[in-house]
């Protein structure tokens, strides 16, 4: 958390309280980290610990340890390094690195630039035509996972954008004291226009969107119809590993593995979606038992220590995903922050995994955890 601290210095108010805040009250953003609170580590000790095995497999593909990149969009909004200082750093640590729609570097970019594992973020827009080019561009440049975000049918609401003038566009007065102390960002933004949204002005016509701007063409082009038809649809589509971000529910899981997902991000989008939906933490131990042999879980939410990353595992996720966990490092300080952030976690959960006398990802399970004020 001090990287956030660190982030909060170094953005333009508006940009800082995007990436910070939640929904209304912001009580499911908060409770996605607290939530881990619930639960207690059950060390085995005198069990050998002299090496500790970190490495295991998501999507059919090896990583060197249990936590992924979830996708987030503008990454230059919060450095001008954006993406591309992920990537590097994800690279470093052997990593799954995920793309979103909304980013500001292009799928053939990160297909070029990327030699780890990637995945996409996309949606089902109304314009099929429009997701099937994406597709044929993520299958053209090798990306191995598609993700569709199916918890967005309208934008959650984000108080803090609308304080400060980020959900409109037009900053707020009380903004303007921030904006000119950081005059680096206001360039990129107005004149080097940084945050073009890229991917999806690569996938449409000019002349589709001439009377709108792109933000504006991407809102009318989000499908509040779909049903889980067009996630089998979908499936028909891609070829490879195909994740379902946002689900929280056995029925919704269940429902993504008989469409034909092959994993879930059990995520309620960083509590800035539906307030009150619960933690992801806390809807693991429910979708394992009930799909742990049809469906990969990923618990997407509030992980910000290594002991998190193993008391999910323990439940039964197959490994975690962090976004503000890396956004802040990357405010704070480009790809060297977001590599000492991931430094940082990766030096917890290997030394969590010796201090509660495990060696192996592989053996995390039940016996090493409980409820809190829950005997064993």
């Amino acid at each position: 958390m001090d990287f956030r601290q660190i982030a909060r210095r170094k953005l333009p108010a508006p940009i800082f309280h995007y990436l910070d805040g939640g929904a209304d009250d912001e009580w499911s953003y908060r409770r996605n980290t607290s939530a881990f609170d619930d639960y207690e580590l059950l060390p085995a000790q005198l069990n050998d610990v002299s090496k500790v095995n970190l490495k295991t497999t998501l999507f059919g593909e090896k990583i060197d340890w249990p936590v992924m990149i979830s996708p987030t969009g503008a990454s230059k909004l919060f450095h001008a390094t954006g993406e591309s200082a992920v990537i590097r750093a994800a690279e470093k640590f052997g990593m799954i690195y995920s793309l979103s729609t909304l980013g500001t570097m292009t799928i053939e970019d990160v297909g070029a630039d990327c030699s780890i594992p990637k995945m996409y973020q996309l949606y089902v827009f109304k314009d099929r035509g429009l997701t099937k080019d994406m597709i044929a561009r993520c299958k053209a440049a090798g990306f191995r996972a598609l993700c569709l975000t199916v918890d967005t049918p309208v934008a959650g609401n984000r108080e803090r954008d609308h304080v400060y003038g980020f959900a409109t566009g037009k900053f707020r007065l009380r903004s303007v004291p921030s904006l000119l102390r950081h005059p680096g960002w206001m360039y990129r933004v107005l004149i080097g226009k940084d945050l073009d949204m890229v991917n999806l002005a690569a996938s449409v016509k000019p002349d589709q969107f001439a009377d709108m701007s792109i933000l504006e063409y991407f809102n009318s082009q989000l499908d509040r119809s779909l049903t889980w038809k067009d996630v089998e649809w979908l499936a028909e589509q891609w070829d490879g590993p195909l994740v379902i971000k946002g689900v929280q529910t056995v029925a919704d899981c269940r429902n993504a593995a008989n469409a034909g997902a092959t994993a879930v991000m059990l995520s309620n989008h960083g509590g800035r979606q539906l307030e009150g939906a619960p933690a992801p933490v806390d809807c693991i131990a429910d979708v394992a038992d009930a799909l742990h042999d049809r469906l990969e879980i990923i618990c997407d939410g509030g992980v910000r220590r290594g002991t998190h990353v193993i008391k999910a595992l323990a439940m039964g996720a197959n490994a975690c995903s962090i976004g503000r966990g890396y956004l802040y490092p990357l405010a704070a300080g480009g790809q060297a922050g977001v590599e000492r952030g991931l430094a940082l976690l990766r030096d917890e959960v290997e030394r969590s995994m010796a201090l509660v006398g495990c060696d192996s990802i592989s053996k995390l399970g039940s016996t090493f955890i409980r409820r809190r004020g829950v005997a064993t």
